[in-house]
């Protein structure tokens, strides 16, 4: 049975001469006076845990409750550590274990705390965030009548995607997957070798090639060639055992206790083995063939299939591997809103669906709204947006009439821009001290649930500063 939570009193710190000490204290009293005045995100934190562990055979009470867990991950997000570190520094500290609600006795394992944030999905954190939202407008703590927007990326926990070791990874995961299978069931996978050296001594081969300058393609083919003939070779021989694997599960000739265990790695084999084909023909077609390949028909991981190739001009990053993000903010820093695409669209298509998001949040368009050139798509929409707004800041593309340069000399729109400027700084507060520089959790479903939970928690530190 989970218990939602149990009753504390209001935290107590110790007293401290260094400023720093008690400005620490301070930050997490105001959160916790949040949290217990709005306890509808420990509803909704609750009722999704509820559903997600509701169909567990053992009917016993829980040893953690819901809000102890909420907070735990609190700390996690506030202090940016993995779970490891977070349940040691919470064991460590007096106040923070105050702050859980676990003053004695044992804290949670580092496993429950990973368990409990893989169970929570996108859906619960856009609901927590929505109930923070609204309690913070019902205080009025913000207001809502000037909105910016912009998007960022946020990366995927990948390396760079060359064909070589995009091969050597398909390989090396069919390689552990049949010494993996050959301990259970040697007859099935048979006497044959696995060649791992001579692999990846050509993948480091073709690596080392590319990387000079002078290198040409038709230096890289004989290489490839062979390389791409080892992960065929073994794409084929991982298949054949899986084959078989399926035909002794259908006609029961496996033991009960090794069924389970025949059973997961056959729905590994389903997972890896198309991506892996995929992999295979875009190397034949863009180093053989010399074909372009699209980037919406490449795979850039094996493991995090989901990565998109994002392309958005920047300097120092030409290209990233991840996924874009849009968010919505208010004044005082408050993310209102946000959203994660698994295919990026192109910004200015975006500004009618901010528009009617804002809406239904706040019952009504915003007084000012600003976001930079990416949302322009004609002074036709611009126009179309003053009808309904009173103020728009967003800068034109391209050359500008007398009346279009004038409209961006205007006090109220430079006014707007620098307002505007604002959501930049919190995208890097957001990279440097909340993790959304890269993700390092598996599976987008646990992408989309992080950014949802680094929103949740720097939300709380604004309103804490308030």
């Amino acid at each position: 049975m989970r218990v939602k939570r149990v009753l504390q009193r209001s935290l107590v710190f110790g007293s401290s001469h260094l400023k720093v000490t008690r400005e620490y204290y301070q930050k997490y009293e105001a959160i916790n006076e949040i949290l217990l005045a709005n306890s509808e995100v420990l509803d909704v934190f609750h009722r999704a845990l509820s559903r997600a562990w509701g169909g567990s055979v053992r009917r016993r009470r829980s040893r953690f409750t819901s809000e102890q867990l909420l907070r735990a991950i609190l700390v996690m997000e506030l202090e940016g550590l993995p779970y490891r570190d977070t349940v040691i520094r919470i064991d460590d500290s007096e106040f923070l274990r105050r702050f859980v609600g676990i003053p004695h006795g044992p804290v949670m394992d580092y496993s429950t705390l990973s368990k409990v944030y893989k169970a929570l999905g996108p859906k619960t954190w856009k609901s927590i965030n929505m109930c923070l939202g609204q309690y913070a407008l019902a205080e009025e703590y913000i207001e809502g009548s000037h909105l910016r927007v912009d998007t960022t990326a946020y990366e995927t926990n990948i390396r760079y995607p060359a064909d070589s070791r995009l091969l050597w990874d398909g390989y090396r995961v069919l390689a552990r997957w049949l010494e993996r299978v050959r301990e259970y069931d040697p007859e099935a996978v048979g006497s044959g070798r696995l060649q791992r050296r001579r692999v990846k001594r050509l993948a480091n081969q073709i690596g080392r090639q590319a990387s000079q300058r002078a290198a040409c393609r038709e230096r890289l083919k004989r290489p490839y060639r062979a390389l791409l003939g080892h992960v065929e070779c073994i794409l084929a021989w991982s298949r054949e055992v899986a084959l078989r694997c399926e035909e002794r599960v259908e006609r029961d000739e496996y033991q009960l206790e090794m069924l389970p265990l025949i059973s997961r790695l056959l729905m590994e084999h389903r997972y890896f083995a198309p991506r892996i084909a995929q992999v295979i023909w875009q190397a034949r077609r863009r180093v053989l063939a010399g074909q372009a390949v699209p980037n919406a028909e490449k795979i850039f991981s094996l493991f995090e299939s989901h990565t998109e190739l994002l392309k958005r001009g920047k300097a120092g990053k030409p290209i990233e591997f991840g996924h874009m993000i849009l968010l919505h903010q208010v004044e005082h820093k408050f993310i209102t809103d946000y959203e994660v695409f698994a295919k990026r669209p192109s910004d200015n298509s975006l500004v009618g669906d901010i528009l009617d998001r804002h809406r239904k949040l706040w019952g009504e368009l915003p007084e000012a709204f600003a976001a930079d050139k990416g949302f322009y798509e004609s002074m036709e929409q611009l126009r179309s947006l003053e009808k309904k707004i009173p103020h728009v800041s967003i800068a034109k593309k391209g050359h500008r009439t007398w009346a279009e340069s004038e409209r961006e000399h205007d006090p109220v729109f430079r006014t707007l821009q620098r307002f505007r400027a604002g959501i930049e700084g919190t995208i890097s507060y957001l990279k440097r001290c909340f993790k959304l520089d890269r993700c390092l959790y598996r599976s987008f479903r646990t992408y989309c649930s992080s950014v949802g939970s680094h929103i949740f928690a720097h939300n709380l530190l604004v309103l804490s500063r308030l």
